[in-house]
């Protein structure tokens, strides 16, 4: 009877952690979202893109490498870089060791549209999440989290 008792706890812990990390990311980011679309600004998906180039060497990365350093989900990559290159934030090229491939460029435009965004991005994430945590459980949920990936 102990033993099963004990297993139903860790299994009901278990799904309580599983439900969790799913319920909670979507809840935030959606409210980030807004707060940033309030304000004027980017998506966190177009965000996510033009961070992931600025912290490339020369704001340049193969297309097909840029999904490795995204935070956001790959599957609609290809039209969010076509939507993008039509605000002429960023740029595709000729990838210069591969003439099959493309380089997604960061343009001057996209680099200031970023920098703009940021504080009102910053703001919604302290918000939403350093509002709600203290800087101890940030960096417990941070490490908590890393283990998993």
């Amino acid at each position: 009877m102990v033993a099963s008792a004990t297993k139903t706890k860790i299994a009901q812990e278990l799904e309580d952690a599983w439900v969790a990390l799913f319920r909670a990311p979507p809840a935030v980011v959606e409210r980030v979202n807004a707060r940033i679309r309030s304000e004027g600004f980017l998506t966190v998906e177009w965000y996510d893109v033009l961070w992931a180039l600025a912290r490339a060497p020369a704001g340049r990365i193969r297309q097909r490498d840029l999904g490795k350093d995204l935070l956001i989900a790959r599957y609609n990559l290809s039209r969010l870089i076509d939507r993008l290159a039509a605000e002429g934030l960023v740029e595709r090229v000729p990838c210069p060791a591969d003439a099959r491939g493309f380089d997604v460029v960061l343009t001057d435009k996209g680099r200031d549209l970023r920098a703009a965004t940021w504080p009102v991005y910053a703001q919604a994430l302290r918000e939403e999440i350093g509002s709600r945590l203290s800087t101890d459980e940030q960096c417990k949920l941070s490490r908590l989290l890393a283990k998993l990936v």
